[in-house]
C-alpha cells in the first residue's frame, strides 16, 4: 500500500463520517451511527490479527468487556475519571493478551479457535456470575464522561447522540490511521508474511512467536477500547458485550467486509449494525433473513464485499 492509498483511505473515511449527518432524519440515527463506528473499531483490530497476521479468535468480545467493565467498575472503586478508565482497560487487556497468547498462540487452525473462544466464554461467566462486584446479568451504571458538560460551558451544545457520534467517529479514525501505518510497516510486514507461511516467514527470520503475539495484543486493546465507548455512549453495561454471540459478530463484520481492509471492516460494521435495524420488518424472520444474505455473499464475493468490488472495477478498467 502506497503513501498515497493510506490517506485517501483516511479522507474518505474521514468525509464518509463527516457528510453522513447531512442526511440524518432524526437524533437517532446518530447513535446508530456512533454504534457502527464502535463496531468497526473492535473489528479493526481483528483486520490486524485475522487479515495481517492470519491468526482466528473467537473470544475477542471478552477484550471488549474488560474494557467496558473497567470504566464502570475504576471510577466506582478506585476514584478514577472514565477517560483514566478506558486507558485502564486497555492496559489490563493488553497484559491479558501478553499473558493467555503466549500459550494458545501456540496451537494452529481451529484449536487456535476454540482457545480463544473458551477464554471469552470465561470471561462472561466471570462478569455474570460475580453479582457482588458486577452486578451480574444486571449490569451496572457507568459514570458519565463529563466531557460533554464541559463543551456545553464552552458554548457546544450537542445532543448525546451528536456528542457520541462526533468522539466515536475521530477515534475510530485514529484507529484506522494506526492499522494503514502498521500495514506498511517492519513490523506489519512481518505480520503479514504470517498470513502466507509461518514455515517462510521463520526461514526469512521473521519471529513468528513474537508477531503473532504482537497482532493478538494490539488487537486486543482495540477491542478493549471499543467496548469502553460501548459502555460510556450506553451509560450501562452488562455481561453481553462480553459473551460469544459479540464474538461471532465481530468476526463476521470483518469477513462481510473484507478481512484485510480496514475501509471493508467499517463497511462490514456498517452492514451487519444496519441489517437488523432494517429487518425488523420480518419480524421472526429477520436471522433467517441475515443468514441467508450472509451466505449469498461469502459465496459470490468471498474475499468480502469492498476488495471484491473493488478488483472487478481494476478488472473492468483494464
Amino acid at each position: 500500500m502506497t503513501a498515497r492509498g493510506k490517506w485517501t483511505q483516511l479522507a474518505v473515511l474521514a468525509l464518509v463520517i463527516a457528510l453522513l449527518p447531512l442526511f440524518f432524519p432524526s437524533g437517532y440515527y446518530y447513535r446508530v451511527g456512533a454504534l457502527i463506528f464502535v463496531n468497526a473499531l473492535s473489528v479493526v483490530g481483528l483486520v490486524i490479527l485475522i487479515g495481517y497476521a492470519g491468526q482466528i479468535s473467537l473470544g475477542h468480545a471478552g477484550f471488549a468487556g474488560i474494557g467496558a467493565y473497567a470504566c464502570a467498575l475504576a471510577p466506582e472503586h478506585l476514584g478514577l475519571h472514565p477517560g483514566l478508565a478506558v486507558i485502564l482497560g486497555a492496559v489490563v487487556s493488553g497484559i491479558m493478551a501478553l499473558l493467555i497468547g503466549r500459550p494458545i498462540l501456540r496451537l494452529k487452525g481451529y484449536y487456535l479457535a476454540v482457545a480463544t473462544l473458551g477464554f471469552g466464554i470465561l470471561v462472561s461467566m466471570v462478569l455474570t456470575n460475580e453479582r457482588a462486584l458486577t452486578g451480574g446479568p444486571d449490569g451496572m451504571s457507568v459514570e458519565d464522561l463529563g466531557l460533554r458538560a464541559l463543551l456545553r460551558d464552552l458554548g457546544w451544545r450537542l445532543s448525546g447522540g451528536e456528542f457520541w457520534y462526533g468522539v466515536s467517529g475521530f477515534v475510530l479514525l485514529i484507529g484506522a490511521w494506526l492499522a494503514l501505518n502498521l500495514f506498511d510497516s517492519p513490523t506489519g510486514r512481518a505480520m503479514r508474511a504470517l498470513h502466507g507461511s509461518e514455515v517462510a516467514a521463520s526461514t526469512v527470520g521473521v519471529d513468528v512467536a513474537r508477531q503473532k503475539l504482537r497482532a493478538f495484543v494490539i488487537s486486543a486493546v482495540y477491542a478493549s477500547v471499543a467496548g469502553s465507548l460501548l459502555a460510556l455512549q450506553n451509560g450501562y453495561i452488562t455481561p453481553d458485550v462480553a459473551g460469544f454471540m459479540h464474538s461471532i459478530e465481530m468476526v463476521t463484520m470483518a469477513v462481510l467486509g473484507g478481512v484485510g481492509s480496514v475501509l471493508g471492516a467499517t463497511l462490514g460494521a456498517a452492514i451487519l449494525t444496519l441489517l437488523p435495524q432494517v429487518l425488523t420488518v420480518f419480524a421472526e424472520y429477520e436471522q433467517l433473513v441475515l443468514g441467508a444474505v450472509m451466505i449469498v455473499v461469502m459465496i459470490f464475493l468471498p474475499q468480502g464485499l469492498l476488495p471484491s468490488i473493488a478488483r472487478r472495477i481494476r478488472g473492468r478498467g483494464e
